[in-house]
């Protein structure tokens, strides 16, 4: 079977059906799916265009069945679930006790099942809470990522959907829920298959946090801008909920997501972790705070989010590490 554009399929490697030759590897952080498959913006512009799509398949899949399902998620998560209507796509996270981000998940309810994507190797640890927490009510959760592969298929796509298929649809297109089994063949009739660098560009560009890039261990959902798509502030008690209303209700959050663009006179790119100063205290000034991930994008040229002190003038100029950056708001300061 050919690959989308003509070239053959690589070997198989570790279950990826793109692994090997025509793809470049991804990192640690994306382990399994290919970081691009020879064009990086070309990959980003088809993506744009809403044509091809993109292996998620490292990413965990989790179900949850059963009469139970969504009103006990209702009363775990940061989102209303309980009437959660079919086929409605929604995000949620799971807090720690003090209102940090454990968890982010990415649903749907089909009418009888609500599928969820996850961050790669996180599923054990969200299921292993999960089951902690079922106590009388009727409910089933099963880790389905050996059989189940996330493909995105961006806005605009007019690639089809394989009947019986559960597809989560967004603004940002469609997430869809394919037997792993099937994989290479979708994308060999629905490609061209772009690698997770392009997607993370856009991801990037659209200001979409994600849980372990632009989290630590104390990052509250307010500083991302999670309020209001992944938590809903009128529902009922949730762990942590009581950091989230006093946050909103009395304070500031201590820290704030920023977009930065990059200086593209640079080589390289500031890495996850790089510190951000202020560009008129150079290299050796105070840490305002790091880089969370940073990309090349097809038209704005390097650009990164960043997680900077909420007091950080909104028109400072930055450094990240040695680089220059110049900041656009996502979250008020």
């Amino acid at each position: 079977m050919g690959a989308p554009g003509g070239r053959p399929w690589p070997p198989r490697e570790c279950g990826n059906p793109h692994a090997g030759r025509g793809r470049a590897a991804a990192g640690a952080r994306h382990e399994g799916v290919a970081a691009h498959y020879g064009d990086l913006f070309r990959e980003q512009r088809a993506l744009a265009d809403g044509t091809g799509l993109v292996d998620l398949s490292h990413r965990g899949v989790v179900t949850v069945s059963g009469d139970d399902r969504l009103s006990w998620l209702h009363l775990l998560l940061t989102q209303h679930v309980s009437d959660l209507a079919p086929h409605r796509a929604t995000e949620a996270l799971i807090l720690s006790a003090n209102g940090h981000i454990e968890h982010a998940m990415y649903l749907v309810d089909d009418g009888t099942t609500v599928w969820m994507h996850v961050e790669p190797g996180t599923q054990g640890e969200l299921i292993a809470y999960l089951e902690s927490m079922k106590f009388f009510y009727r409910v089933e959760v099963t880790d389905r990522t050996e059989d189940i592969a996330v493909v995105h298929l961006p806005a605009g796509s007019i690639a089809e959907v394989p009947d019986g298929v559960t597809v989560r649809e967004t603004p940002q297109g469609r997430d869809v829920f394919l037997p792993r089994a099937d994989l290479e063949a979708y994308a060999a009739a629905n490609g061209p298959v772009a690698g997770i660098l392009a997607y993370e560009a856009l991801r990037v560009e659209a200001h979409r946090p994600r849980v372990g890039f632009e989290t630590d261990h104390r990052t509250i959902p307010h500083e991302l801008g999670w309020i209001g798509t992944a938590v809903h502030l009128q529902k009922g008690c949730y762990r942590g909920q009581e950091t989230v209303a006093r946050v909103h209700n009395l304070g500031k959050p201590p820290r704030r997501l920023v977009f930065l663009h990059l200086d593209g006179s640079e080589v390289h790119l500031p890495g996850h972790g790089t510190p951000v100063r202020l560009a008129a205290d150079g290299e050796e000034g105070r840490q305002l705070g790091f880089i969370t991930t940073s990309a090349r994008h097809h038209e704005l040229g390097p650009i990164a989010l960043a997680l900077v002190k909420r007091n950080v003038a909104v028109d400072a100029e930055l450094l990240a590490g040695d680089t220059a950056a110049a900041q656009e708001t996502v979250v008020e300061p």
